[in-house]
C-alpha cells in the first residue's frame, strides 16, 4: 500500500497525540511517546501541553520527584526524559553511541586517550554511590586521581561510561541550576529492570512514530544495523511517495488522509521534528534549516496542516510576556486566528496571571 505525504503527516500526528488533545496521565503519555526530548529542562512540559487535555506542569514535576520518570542521555546521545523502567532497559542499548563519542569527540577524545576506562568507571561509581555530584564536583574528584587530565574531560568520560541521571531539582518546572548526577540504578531502585531488547526498542519506536523506515528508526535511536531487527519482526509494510519501504506494527491503524489536522504550537526540541531520517512528513528541508540551528538548538514551531509553517518564541520585558509567531509562508486567515488563540492558551498555561500578548507576523 502506498502512503501519500499527507497520509504520513496524519499518521505521525495521530501517533504523537497531536491530532487531538487526549485525556491521558502524564506518565502514560511519556511511555506512549517513547520518551521526550529534554536537552533543556522544560521542553518536555511544552510537549505534553501540546498533547494532553488539562496537563499541568506539576503533573510532570511530581513524576520526576517521585522517580517515576528520569532525565538521562539516551537516543542519539542526547538527553531524554523517559520512564524509570525505560531508562534502565534502554541505556545499555545505546552504549555504542557513548563509546563512539568517547573515541571521536573533537573536544575530549585526545584528552582521555590512554586512560584505563575501567579504573575511571570504578572510581566514579564509588563517588556517586556515596552521594550525588554535580559535573564540576565529579570532575574535580576524578582529577585528584588523574591530575594530568582535565576535570571536564574526566566528567565527560564518566558520563559516557556510566548510566547517570540528572536528578531533581533539574527538570522540575520553574527550577534552575546545574545538573547533579546519580547512578541510574541507585536513584531509581526497585526491582531488576527488563532485559534490554532492540526488538522492543523498535516496537516502541513504531508505536510512537510509525509507519517508518529502518533509516528513520536508526536516526531516532542513533543505533545502526537495525535492519536485522526489523527483518525478524512481524510488521506491515507500506511505501512512501518516493518508493521507500515503511514499516508498522500489524495492529497499528493509519488514519484516513482526508481528515483534519489542527494547528499546534510545538515547543522547542519537539521530538516529532527529530525522529526521522526523512523529516518531510512534518517539515520541509527548506524550513528545517530555519528551525534547527547549526549548534543543534530547535525552535518552537507552528504546525498547520500537518507541516511546520513557522516558528515561535517568547520574550519578557517590563513584566509582560510576548509570544511572537513568525510564519515561513503566507497563512490562511483561519490559521492566523488559530495561532493567536493557541498562543493565548499557551501563555495562560506557562505564565498564568501575568500580562501577555500574542503577535503573528506577516510571512517574509
Amino acid at each position: 500500500m502506498n502512503l501519500s505525504r499527507r497520509a504520513l503527516s496524519r499518521a505521525t500526528l495521530d501517533r504523537q497525540l497531536l491530532l487531538r488533545r487526549v485525556k491521558l496521565p502524564a506518565f502514560d503519555a511519556v511511555e506512549h511517546l517513547a520518551g521526550l526530548q529534554a536537552q533543556a529542562p522544560f521542553p518536555p512540559y511544552y510537549a505534553l501541553h501540546a498533547r494532553l487535555h488539562g496537563f499541568r506542569p506539576e503533573d510532570l514535576s511530581k513524576l520526576l520527584l517521585d522517580r517515576q520518570v528520569v532525565r538521562l542521555v539516551l537516543m542519539r546521545g542526547t538527553v531524554h526524559l523517559v520512564s524509570a523502567a525505560d531508562a534502565l532497559a534502554w541505556r545499555p542499548l545505546v552504549q555504542v553511541i557513548m563509546d563512539r563519542d568517547l573515541d571521536t569527540n573533537v573536544q575530549f577524545a585526545a584528552k582521555i586517550a590512554g586512560l584505563d576506562r575501567g579504573a575511571v568507571t570504578d572510581v566514579a561509581r564509588k563517588l556517586l554511590a556515596a552521594r550525588p555530584h554535580s559535573g564540576a564536583e565529579l570532575g574535580a574528584a576524578l582529577a585528584s586521581q588523574w591530575p594530568d587530565r582535565p576535570a571536564g574531560a574526566l566528567t565527560h568520560l564518566a558520563r559516557g561510561l556510566l548510566p547517570l541521571v540528572q536528578i531533581p531539582p533539574q527538570g522540575v518546572w520553574g527550577s534552575s541550576g546545574q545538573p547533579t548526577y546519580q547512578l541510574a540504578h541507585d536513584w531509581i531502585g526497585g526491582p531488576a529492570p527488563v532485559a534490554p531488547s532492540l526488538t522492543e526498542l523498535v516496537r516502541r519506536y513504531l508505536k510512537a512514530f510509525g509507519p517508518a523506515s529502518v533509516a528513520d528508526a536508526q536516526a531516532w535511536a542513533g543505533v545502526t544495523r537495525l535492519g536485522e531487527v526489523f527483518a525478524e519482526m512481524d510488521l506491515r509494510a507500506y511505501r512512501d511517495p518516493d518508493g521507500r519501504v515503511l514499516y508498522d506494527l500489524p495492529e497499528a491503524v493509519v488514519p484516513e488522509e482526508d481528515g483534519p489536522m489542527p494547528l499546534r504550537l510545538l515547543g522547542p526540541f519537539d521530538q516529532t521534528l527529530l525522529a526521522y531520517a526523512d523529516r518531510r512528513r512534518v517539515i520541509s528541508d527548506e524550513h528545517r534549516k530555519r528551525v534547527i540551528t547549526q549548534n543543534g538548538l530547535v525552535k518552537g514551531t507552528l504546525l498547520a496542516g500537518g507541516q511546520v509553517r513557522g516558528s515561535w518564541e517568547t520574550a519578557k520585558a517590563g513584566g509582560k510576556t510576548t509570544l511572537t509567531v513568525t510564519p515561513f509562508e503566507r497563512l490562511a486567515k483561519r490559521d492566523v486566528t488559530a495561532a493567536e488563540s493557541a498562543g493565548r492558551k499557551l501563555l495562560a498555561w506557562s505564565s498564568p496571571g501575568t500580562e501577555s500578548e500574542v503577535r503573528v507576523l506577516t510571512a517574509s
